[in-house]
């Protein structure tokens, strides 16, 4: 077979021009640590970088969104161990209000005491974050949620919405709870019904906590009026239960202070004192709506606190009954409070987890990109080099190869 010398050039040069074309690549493979510089490199392995890469890039959306969503409850659960703490502050204050010494000037001090707490409260109610976002607004995230209503309480501006973060593949966790939840509601569950005085009674009654006797009557979350009748010297009551349909009334009964008064066949509650004919009191359940929202639990305790009662036996058996509904209902909403905080950690343990959990995740998947996608540099060297010596090789082999001529012998 015969090859002629422009087939013999061609083929050199072609081979030349491969081992130049490898020489580049590996050249490039070294300065970039990429070994799949185009998808023709390895199409299995770019395939498989391109998920990989996909799955890194969500991995880093969770880390960002768990951060963001950690932040945002632990201003949650810092606000609400500061709410915790001056509502704690207002029941001391309260408790030393029903001691029979203070005068109506000492009382009234202590109004003011509980209305500084009162505002602090209500500052804290409209904590809001860096960025203008208001904790407790629900999805109004830049409304303040709660201003001072007219009479007492307060009026909310926000939503019931909760704001979710995505921060895991199937997780999302709420990163917020509405004012209306942590401020004017309280469970059904570890709370106490409240007792109450009617504020026109003229007798000298007063009504303690309602107990509990028996957990399984279902009658236990019912609205119950206890009424007196008779004759001053000889009172009688009736109960009412207002939640049935229609409400039922006991038949009257000789009233005796040392006996309790039964609400229906689990629950009990003791009156002390001398009621007069007419005066009324109620036990409701503790998330009745007159019962829930703790700022106008501390306005009627403030109220109460700076109505004189010195030397009226009337008033200052309003005034007992007052702080008795005051103590009842603030240490329900505490409990609200409590269960709230309670959600919150466990959400901020549960992101904490998921970080730990997201960082090894990301880590490996990051360690697979590296090993599909990154150069063994101990072998793309020797590649490089030996590579390098090959196309020296062929340069200086191809030049002695041209100088062979039969022109060159030709005359000598």
């Amino acid at each position: 077979m015969r090859i002629s010398t422009s087939q013999f050039y061609n083929q050199n040069i072609q081979t030349m021009d491969n081992q130049q074309s490898q020489l580049a690549t590996y050249y490039q493979q070294l300065s970039s640590g990429t070994a799949l510089t185009t998808p023709a490199d390895n199409p299995l392995a770019a395939a498989q970088a391109v998920q990989l890469t996909m799955v890194s890039a969500t991995y880093t959306q969770y880390t960002t969104n768990q951060n963001s969503a950690l932040t945002s409850l632990q201003l949650e659960d810092k606000t609400l161990s500061s709410v915790t703490d001056t509502l704690q502050s207002i029941n001391s204050e309260i408790v030393r209000a029903g001691d029979g010494s203070l005068n109506d000037s000492d009382r009234a001090s202590i109004a003011k005491a509980i209305q500084g707490y009162r505002d602090q409260l209500l500052t804290l109610a409209n904590t809001s974050d860096g960025a203008g976002n208001y904790v407790f607004s629900g999805f109004q995230a830049t409304t303040q949620p709660f201003t001072n209503a007219t009479g007492g309480g307060v009026n909310y501006h926000g939503d019931d919405g909760i704001r979710e973060a995505q921060v895991a593949d199937t997780r999302q966790v709420a990163t917020n709870d509405s004012g209306s939840t942590v401020f004017l509601s309280v469970p059904s569950v570890g709370t106490t019904p409240v007792s109450a005085g009617n504020a026109a009674n003229t007798g000298s009654g007063t009504i303690g906590r309602a107990s509990i006797t028996n957990p399984a009557i279902a009658t236990n979350g019912d609205s119950y009026t206890i009424a007196f009748g008779g004759t001053a010297a000889a009172p009688t009551y009736t109960v009412t239960d207002n939640t049935l349909v229609p409400p039922t009334t006991t038949a009257a009964t000789a009233f005796s202070p040392s006996t309790p008064i039964q609400l229906g066949a689990g629950m009990q509650v003791s009156i002390a004192g001398a009621p007069n004919p007419g005066d009324t009191f109620s036990v409701t359940p503790s998330t009745a709506p007159q019962n829930s929202s703790v700022f106008a639990t501390i306005d009627s305790v403030i109220a109460a606190l700076q109505t004189p009662a010195s030397n009226n036996p009337a008033a200052t058996a309003s005034l007992a009954n007052s702080l008795t509904t005051g103590l009842s209902a603030l240490q329900n909403s505490l409990t609200n409070v409590t269960v709230v905080q309670a959600s919150v950690g466990g959400r901020e343990q549960e992101l904490q987890a998921l970080q730990t959990t997201t960082q090894t995740n990301s880590l490996q998947t990051q360690s697979n990109l590296a090993d599909l996608t990154g150069v063994d540099m101990v072998s793309a060297i020797s590649n490089f080099e030996l590579t390098q010596n090959a196309l020296q090789a062929a340069q200086q082999t191809f030049v002695k190869i041209q100088g062979m001529s039969l022109f060159q012998y030709i005359g000598s």
